[in-house]
């Protein structure tokens, strides 16, 4: 899917045919947003933008020359963007940005809230003039925002988590496992915003980025640094929750084996008196007694209740 948008006089202007697209001047050209699309469309923007868009495998290269880069005629960039799938599950994906002569190209393959939103800034702009340079900055405030409610709904969810912990009796498997996930997310987010923060160092050191957007820049990366902040205290508190809960399964444990050790250590004695009297020996005088068996279990009653009673002397009990 192709959507541009376009300077006509004092307007902004939207088309989404790439033959329409080809009719329009590359000058009033503001950002050409590329989403999941065909070879066709790709054909059109490269031939429009004189520019070569990227490939997914040069998209997904992790080296920092691949990340940003910049010559005298375009300054590019690649990052990727956390979004969930339909199994529910967290990944990322490679988003491209191609800025060149004040247009904006964006390339992706995943639906992103924060694009939308700047699509609807752009729309009801009533701004003269607004360049690719503009939309890059909008685009990547966008993203601060819906990262922040991301983080605030994520932190909710730990709270939620610790919450039940502490009030549920019953240690529950799945509660380790949820533990797991969001710290996997959490990782997943802090690589992406660190990632962020240093696009925007390399558009400060940049000799072809406006200078008079700089202070904007620094905003962000202070934001960025927030995001960042937030989600070192989300893992701090998913460790103290993950150690609170091995320490109660630690605990449940003890309490199973110091049950098992009280149970084995009171049937000692009784065990001991009825392997005595179990010995098969010729002279055992008990063995003939009328009152042998009666008194042989009221030992083991005795007994027991002795080692009971020692016990809860000791508060072992």
């Amino acid at each position: 899917m192709l959507t541009c948008f376009y300077q006509s006089r004092a307007e902004i202007l939207v088309v989404t045919d790439p033959e329409k697209l080809a009719e329009i001047p590359a000058e009033d050209i503001i950002w050409i947003d590329l989403f999941n699309p065909t070879e066709a469309e790709k054909n059109v923007v490269e031939a429009k933008s004189g520019t070569e868009l990227f490939t997914r495998q040069e998209a997904e290269e992790i080296e920092s020359s691949s990340k940003y880069f910049e010559n005298d005629r375009e300054i590019n960039a690649n990052l990727n963007y956390i979004y969930r799938k339909e199994d529910n599950i967290y990944t990322t994906d490679p988003v491209s940005f191609i800025l060149k002569e004040r247009r904006l190209i964006t390339q992706r393959n995943i639906p992103l809230r924060s694009f939308e939103e700047v699509k609807r800034i752009v729309r009801s702009s009533r701004r003269e003039k607004i360049s690719g340079y503009n939309i890059f900055l909008l685009l990547f405030e966008a993203r601060i925002d819906v990262e922040a409610d991301f983080l605030e709904d994520l932190s909710k969810k730990i709270y939620a988590v610790g919450k039940n912990l502490a009030l549920d009796k019953q240690m529950r498997e799945n509660v380790l496992i949820e533990v797991y996930n969001f710290q996997e997310l959490t990782i997943l987010f802090r690589e992406s915003t660190s990632e962020l923060k240093r696009l925007f160092s390399s558009i400060l050191k940049s000799d072809f980025f406006p200078k008079d957007e700089y202070e904007k820049i620094r905003v962000l990366l202070k934001d960025a640094d927030s995001l960042l902040g937030h989600t070192s205290f989300n893992f701090e508190r998913l460790e103290y929750l993950q150690n609170t809960f091995l320490g109660l399964i630690n605990i449940e444990q003890n309490k199973i084996i110091k049950i098992f050790t009280v149970v084995t250590v009171v049937f000692m004695p009784p065990t001991l008196i009825a392997s005595i009297y179990g010995m098969n020996f010729d002279i055992m005088p008990e063995i003939h007694w009328q009152i042998g068996y009666p008194l042989s279990l009221s030992l083991m009653v005795v007994s027991s209740l002795i080692t009971l009673f020692f016990f809860r002397r000791k508060k072992w009990l």
